[in-house]
């Protein structure tokens, strides 16, 4: 069975205080985007990891791994043992604060459910994605969402169009952890005084839900930007390149370090990325739209001979 799950970013993520456990409350509206990766359970004797694609040796291949701790929990919730191979194709960036490691665990979970049969209920497989991770559930849902929480709590929101992005990969990564440390260091000496729940903004849903890019470019917003910006300050290069370039606007995806630029349409789409890569302040930049779909299966390859259906 194979799972194909889609990159997302944040439109919104605004970070509340530090609650009592060490995290924080988020209004964390979610977009999914083209980028996607794709999981195949296969039976096996043992769990077994393998990984291929960009990035794929910066994947761990053991425990660790979302689709081991994926399959894992599931097998658990029906008494099965998780004898089970997952490959992984990568094509999400690593790293890159765009939930490649959510998609994988949400694809995971839905391709062993899909294997062993055990037709759990959509409500449960939330419940386990929300165990997995905080951006694990969105993953598996897609389209467009608001996250409360952690993230993990969603509400559907209505998204209309098409939306074209470009990403600037960077080279190496950001610690989430370390960029909320960083957050609430920065938020302290500046003396801001922070909610702890926070809302979300009523004109990024208007704009999702009109399909309007202009408005969505004015009013994307990243409470985590600041402090990705000072773990990391050469992104503010890669941001200055983009919107000369022409982008609408450029804003560091969730916690970096990649940066997500909104455009006007493809042609614009296509000027920017190139102004990217020939700028030398981003390893690569790719090209997408959105919104993708959630977690979905993908129908096996015909037969030789065959007709595809």
């Amino acid at each position: 069975m194979t799972v194909r799950a889609h990159a997302k970013v944040n439109v919104q993520l605004a970070v509340g205080a530090p609650r009592a456990d060490g995290y924080h409350d988020l209004a964390n509206v979610f977009l999914a985007v083209g980028l996607r990766d794709a999981v195949t359970a296969r039976p096996a004797d043992r769990l077994r990891i393998t990984c291929a694609g960009p990035g794929s040796g910066q994947v761990p291949l053991d425990g660790t791994n979302l689709v081991a701790r994926a399959a894992t929990l599931l097998a658990a919730r029906h008494g099965l043992e998780p004898a089970v191979h997952l490959h992984i194709d990568k094509d999400i960036p690593v790293a890159g604060g765009m939930a490649g490691g959510s998609a994988d665990g949400a694809a995971a979970l839905l391709a062993c459910d899909l294997l062993w049969g055990t037709a759990t209920p959509r409500r449960e497989l939330l419940e386990l994605c929300a165990e997995l991770g905080s951006d694990v559930p969105f993953s598996l849902v897609g389209g467009a969402a608001l996250g409360r929480g952690r993230g993990e709590r969603l509400t559907g929101l209505p998204v209309t169009g098409t939306f074209h992005w470009v990403f600037a990969l960077a080279d190496g990564g950001l610690s989430t952890p370390v960029v909320y440390r960083e957050c609430d260091r920065l938020r302290d000496a500046a003396g801001e005084r922070v909610p702890r729940v926070p809302e979300p903004d009523p004109a990024v849903l208007a704009a999702l839900a009109a399909g309007d890019a202009r408005a969505l470019a004015g009013a994307l917003a990243n409470d985590l930007q600041p402090a990705a910006l000072a773990l990391r300050p050469a992104l503010a290069d890669t941001l200055a390149v983009g919107e000369k370039a022409g982008a609408l606007t450029g804003i560091v995806s969730g916690s970096g370090p990649t940066c997500a630029f909104l455009v006007e349409d493809a042609g614009a789409a296509g000027r920017v990325a190139a102004a990217l890569e020939a700028s030398g302040t981003c390893r690569a930049a790719r090209v997408t739209t959105a919104p993708a779909p959630g977690a979905h299966r993908v129908p096996p390859e015909p037969a030789a001979g065959e007709p595809a259906t």
